[in-house]
């Protein structure tokens, strides 16, 4: 079940990969669903063939996906992110991904992270580790949090709620080498496992942008919880925290000294 659902969800990430690369720079359709959150037409044609692929191959299960939403029920479900990095996507900025992965309840058993600039797929099943198109991959070996790289996120309610990651972010620039802010959850993740990045958080997310790089990060040897350490990732509100598993303890105690987690 799961080497065949692994198999389809890599020929749809690449489909919609190649989709979305040759619109790069060709976008003429935004629309808002907020203030600064965009959505394109190919935000659009981009799930509908990832929609399409999964109700021909198994019409059975179901699906939640990031503009249609919830497609069907049962305890297997896919999460589907047709591009994460839509504002990255608008700007002409080359990072951006789709996402796709297959849970049973709270449990991800696959999950493909696709960048196609890159042309870098980031796979993984559960037990069978993580994988970087034909390459095993595990997540970095460093240690202190002074020496590590990190990575974070912003909600798009960012104007408007004062738990915005400001405030985290800032106390993790002076006890790091650096914080950077890619633009795609889904490709954070993704580095993390890579060993790119040492650690990743991000607060308020939707499951179609994690669900796929958490199990990329826990198949590559990291650890995830929530922001307060609590191990259900999918309980709301959604926070995530993704580390190589030895910054884990330190960057939660930074994040719950600064603001309660």
């Amino acid at each position: 079940m799961i080497e065949e659902r692994l198999a389809l969800a890599k020929d749809l990430a690449l489909e919609a990969g190649a989709l979305l690369r040759e619109g790069a720079g060709h976008v003429t359709e935004i629309r808002h669903k907020g203030e600064i959150d965009l959505i394109t037409e190919f935000d659009l044609r981009s799930e509908q063939l990832l929609i399409e692929g999964i109700h021909q191959a198994f019409p059975q299960d179901a699906i939640l996906a990031e503009e249609d939403g919830s497609i069907g029920e049962g305890d297997y479900r896919w999460l589907i992110d047709p591009l994460d990095g839509t504002t990255n996507f608008t700007h002409g900025i080359p990072v951006f991904s789709v996402s796709i992965a297959y849970t049973q309840g709270n449990q991800p058993l696959l999950g493909v992270v696709y960048d196609p600039m890159r042309e870098e797929l980031f796979s993984a099943a559960i037990s069978a580790g993580a994988w970087l198109n034909d390459r095993r991959i595990r997540v970095s070996s460093t240690t202190s949090l002074n020496k590590s790289l990190l990575v974070t996120g912003f909600s798009y309610d960012i104007r408007t709620n004062p738990d915005n990651n400001l405030d985290h972010f800032a106390a993790f620039a002076l006890r790091t080498r650096g914080v950077r802010r890619m633009g795609s959850a889904a490709m954070d993740l993704a580095y993390v496992a890579a060993s790119r990045f040492d650690g990743y958080w991000e607060m308020r997310l939707w499951p179609w942008d994690w669900g796929a790089g958490i199990l990329l990060v826990s198949e590559a040897g990291g650890h995830v919880t929530r922001t307060n350490g609590e191990p259900n990732v999918f309980a709301e509100p959604t926070s995530i925290l993704a580390t190589n598993g030895h910054l884990h303890d330190e960057m939660l105690a930074v994040l719950n000294r600064n603001a309660g987690g």
